[in-house]
């Protein structure tokens, strides 16, 4: 069981950055949480912020193929 639990994530590593979000975004919707609708509320709310602070032209937007370049730079 072990081993295979191994594979599954080797596999899930090997995954682009967004797919590998996408994934962790459905187990852990496989959870019940009992403080997930507020989790959500809280990311909803800052979600709103900051689209409203882009409109207001207080921050800047950064394409995500630059963000998840980055990210793997740093990985090296």
């Amino acid at each position: 069981m072990l081993e295979h639990r191994e594979e599954i994530l080797a596999k899930a590593l090997e995954l682009p950055p967004m797919e590998r979000a996408e994934l962790i975004e459905n187990l852990l919707s496989s959870f019940e949480f009992s403080s997930r609708k507020d989790r959500d509320a809280l990311w909803a709310q800052k979600a709103e912020s900051r689209i409203d602070a882009f409109e207001r032209c207080d921050i800047a937007a950064i394409p995500a193929k630059n963000v998840f370049e980055e990210i793997e730079k740093q990985k090296k």
